[in-house]
C-alpha cells in the first residue's frame, strides 16, 4: 500500500511540474525568468509548485487587472505643458529621449518643481517630513513599504494624529508584508482621530518573507498636493540616524510645486487599488499649470501591472545616452541582461561608470547574486565600491551633468518587474552636481573592488554566487 501511495505522489508531483511548465512556456515571459521558474520546479518539485501557485504568473495577471481598474479610475490630468518648459526639456537630445519614454509609457509628462531638496539620512529626512505634515491644512497622504511601530513610526503616527484632530484629511497606506509588525492597536489612535489607515495587497501567509511578490515598495508623502517626498527611506529606527548612530545610509527627495501632482496620482491609484475608491476634488490634483520657473521633474512609477518596465527603460536609455559619467548607488544590485549590457557598453565607450553597493546586506543570496557580476563589469572598466560604515540603502543615479534620479527602485529584477516602485527624474545641472558630491562623500567610506577580486575567492563562494545568479530573475 505504501508503495502505491509513494508512486501516486511522485506521479502527481511530476504531472504538476509538467502542467505548470507548459503554463510558463505559454506565458512567453523572458527566457531568464522562464528558465529560473523551470529550474525551481524541477529541482524543488514540492516547494517549487507551492511558490509558483503563491506568487507565479496567474497571480500576476490578477494583479494587473486590478491595477488597470485602479489606473482607469484615477484619470491622469492632461494639461498643456508650458512652451518654456517643453523647450527647455527638449533642448538636449539626451533629455528629450528620456522625457518621451516617461510620457509615452507612463503618461507622465515633465513638470516643474519650485523647490527640489536632496535629503541625506533619516534625521534630516524625517525632520523635513514632520515639518511638512505639521504645516498641512487640507490633507496628508502617506505611503510606505516598511512602517514599524518603533520610535520613528510612533513619532510619524502622532504627527498624523495631530493633523487629523485639527480637521486635516489623513490617509495612511502601508504594505502588508513590509509593515507586517503594525497592528490594530498601534493604528487605533489614528483611526479614532479621524484618519484612515489600510494595508496594501494583504497576504495570509509568509507575511514577513521578502520574496513575496507584488509588494508596494513605494515611499510617498504628499501634503496638500503641493509638497511631496520620495526616495529610499522607510519608517523605522534602522533608517533614522536621529536614534541610531549606525542608522542606514539613505537618500530622499523633497519637492514643492506642480510636479507633486504626479506623485499624488501614484498614491491615489494605490489607494483605489486597496480601497476600491478614491477621494474626489481638485484640491488633491491642483492643476495650476507647470509654473513659470523651477527645475524640470518627471515622476515615473512602475510595477508588475505593466510589461513596459518604465523605470528600467528610462535608466537603460540614460545609461546608453551617457557621454561622460554614470554613477549609481543601489542597495541591491542584480542587473538583468539589458542593464548589464548597457553598463558594459558605456564603460567600453570611455564613460566613467561607477557603482556603489553595500558591503553587508539583509539577504546573503541577493548579495551573492550581485557579486557574481563583478568580474565581467570590472574587466570592461566599470568601477565598483562596497560601502563599509553601515547599511547602504540609497537608490540614486546621476548621468553627466543633466540627469539625476532619486527613488525607491534598486538595480534588480524585483524592483524593475515584481514590485511597485516610484522614482523622481530631475533634469538639470544643480541636482546632478549635488548628487555627484554626495556620491564622492560616500565613496570615502567605501572600499573599491579590485580586478583580481574573482581570482581570490574560494570555490565554495564561487559556487554560491553561481547558484544565486541562476535564481536572480526570482530575487
Amino acid at each position: 500500500m505504501q508503495h502505491w501511495i509513494l508512486t501516486a505522489t511522485v506521479v502527481l508531483g511530476v504531472a504538476n511540474v509538467v502542467v505548470l511548465s507548459v503554463v510558463l512556456l505559454l506565458q512567453k515571459r523572458s527566457p531568464a525568468a522562464t528558465l529560473a521558474w523551470l529550474f525551481a520546479l524541477a529541482f524543488l518539485p514540492g516547494l517549487g509548485v507551492i511558490i509558483f501557485l503563491f506568487v507565479g504568473p496567474r497571480r500576476l495577471e490578477r494583479s494587473r487587472l486590478k491595477r488597470l481598474r485602479a489606473r482607469q479610475a484615477v484619470a491622469r490630468p492632461a494639461y498643456e505643458i508650458e512652451e518654456r518648459v517643453m523647450k527647455e526639456a527638449m533642448s538636449r537630445e539626451l533629455s528629450r529621449q528620456i522625457v518621451q519614454i516617461g510620457h509615452r509609457t507612463n503618461q507622465s509628462p515633465v513638470s516643474v518643481a519650485e523647490e527640489v531638496t536632496l535629503l541625506e539620512d533619516g534625521e534630516e529626512t524625517f525632520g523635513a517630513i514632520l515639518a511638512a505634515i505639521a504645516a498641512a491644512k487640507n490633507h496628508v497622504h502617506v505611503e510606505y513599504y516598511i512602517y514599524e511601530p518603533d520610535r520613528t513610526g510612533t513619532a510619524l503616527r502622532d504627527a498624523l494624529i495631530e493633523r487629523a484632530k485639527a480637521g486635516v484629511e489623513v490617509r495612511l497606506l502601508v504594505d502588508a508584508v513590509g509593515s507586517a509588525n503594525l497592528d490594530r492597536r498601534f493604528l487605533a489612535p489614528l483611526r479614532e482621530a479621524g484618519g484612515e489607515a489600510f494595508f496594501f495587497n494583504k497576504v495570509r501567509r509568509l507575511r514577513k518573507s521578502r520574496f513575496v511578490n507584488f509588494r508596494n515598495h513605494r515611499k510617498i508623502v504628499v501634503c496638500d498636493g503641493r509638497v511631496g517626498f520620495t526616495g529610499g527611506l522607510n519608517v523605522h529606527d534602522e533608517d533614522n540616524t536621529a536614534y541610531r548612530v549606525d542608522g542606514w545610509r539613505d537618500t530622499h527627495l523633497r519637492m514643492k510645486g506642480p510636479c507633486v501632482t504626479w506623485l499624488q496620482l501614484v498614491f491615489l491609484e494605490d489607494w483605489h487599488y486597496t480601497r476600491g475608491s478614491v477621494p474626489q476634488g481638485q484640491r488633491y490634483l491642483p492643476l495650476d499649470g507647470p509654473g513659470a520657473a523651477g527645475e524640470l521633474v518627471q515622476i515615473l512609477d512602475s510595477g508588475p501591472d505593466s510589461d513596459v518596465e518604465t523605470i528600467k527603460t528610462a535608466y537603460f536609455a540614460a545609461i546608453n545616452a551617457a557621454k561622460r559619467k554614470v554613477w549609481i548607488t543601489t542597495a541591491y544590485f542584480v542587473p538583468d541582461e539589458s542593464i548589464l549590457l548597457a553598463l558594459k557598453a558605456a564603460a567600453h565607450r570611455g564613460v566613467d561608470v561607477r557603482i556603489l553597493v553595500p558591503s553587508v546586506s539583509d539577504s546573503a543570496i541577493v548579495m551573492a547574486a550581485g557579486r557574481s557580476y563583478y568580474d565581467e563589469l570590472l574587466h570592461t572598466g566599470v568601477r565598483i565600491y562596497e560601502y563599509q560604515r553601515r547599511m547602504l540603502h540609497a537608490k540614486t543615479m546621476v548621468v553627466d551633468d543633466w540627469f539625476a534620479a532619486v527613488g525607491t527602485a534598486n538595480m534588480d529584477n524585483r524592483s524593475f518587474r515584481l514590485n511597485f516602485e516610484v522614482t523622481a527624474l530631475v533634469y538639470g545641472a544643480r541636482l546632478s552636481e549635488e548628487l555627484s558630491a554626495m556620491f564622492k562623500r560616500d565613496r570615502k567610506n567605501a572600499v573599491e573592488i579590485s580586478k583580481s577580486h574573482g581570482t581570490k575567492l574560494p570555490v565554495s563562494e564561487k559556487l554560491l554566487q553561481g547558484v544565486a545568479r541562476l535564481l536572480s530573475p526570482l530575487l
